[in-house]
């Protein structure tokens, strides 16, 4: 079971670690994940657990409640929150505007449509891993929320920015293009796989697909994004396979 809840009196990085510590370690509680900005919490857990007990875990210094549903109406429409979420997600919209635009313009003559998704690809990679290494301190955080291979291995969340750069790099310079497709396939596969888990599990998390710099809600763009790499790199290694 997945609850929510607020915590007041966190202020900083240091007490969002300390929560989350604190919570992790009370029996029963599988998943913690701390949302600073919003002064959130969300807590799976095997079985129920009493405010009481949470509170016990926790510092003086924090206060911890159950997070009070707004809309008491079920049924009424989201047209509210929807159009919060697609405000945020248009900074994801307009870089990948950017990036299609610049991919055609690359290959618009003669027509390359091989040549289109490798620059695609390739802009992609590099355009999303300057955002992560704007805050490389922050991002390791946010990223292991949802990739399985982060959450198992930490400094993976550490060098993923830097295996985006070399993969970007690769492709617009038409360098190992076949070995970068597949490694594209494996890290975003995974990342994939995590992402989905996310929004079926309804988790409320930061993306992570632009760092912190941006705040993006974990929403169906960020599995079609991932989607779509994915699917142009299987084009791309058919297409090498059968020339």
């Amino acid at each position: 079971m997945i609850h929510t809840y607020s915590v007041s009196g966190m202020t900083c990085g240091n007490c969002k670690a300390s929560v989350d510590k604190a919570l992790r370690n009370i029996e029963h509680v599988e998943e913690v994940i701390v949302d600073l900005e919003s002064s959130e919490v969300v807590i799976t857990m095997t079985q129920h657990i009493p405010v009481s007990e949470l509170q016990n875990a926790l510092s003086d210094k924090y206060t911890i409640s159950e997070k009070q549903e707004k809309n008491i109406f079920k049924n009424a429409p989201h047209t509210e929150k929807e159009t919060s979420e697609f405000k945020q997600l248009i900074p994801l919209f307009l870089i990948f505007a950017y990036i299609i635009t610049a991919s055609f313009l690359l290959n618009v003559q003669p027509l390359d449509w091989s040549g289109f998704m490798l620059d695609f690809m390739g802009l992609f990679y590099i355009v999303f891993s300057f955002f992560k290494l704007l805050d490389l301190k922050g991002f390791p955080e946010s990223f292991r929320m949802y990739d399985p291979l982060a959450k198992v291995l930490p400094v993976y969340g550490w060098v993923y920015p830097f295996i985006e750069v070399a993969l970007g790099l690769m492709f617009l310079l038409r360098l190992e293009i076949f070995s970068a497709l597949i490694l594209t396939l494996i890290v975003l596969g995974i990342t994939t796989v995590g992402v989905t888990r996310s929004l079926l599990g309804n988790k409320k998390i930061q993306c992570a697909c632009l760092g912190t710099a941006l705040k993006l809600p974990m929403t169906k763009a960020t599995f079609i994004e991932n989607s779509i790499m994915i699917v142009m790199a299987i084009i791309m290694i058919l297409k090498t396979y059968n020339s």
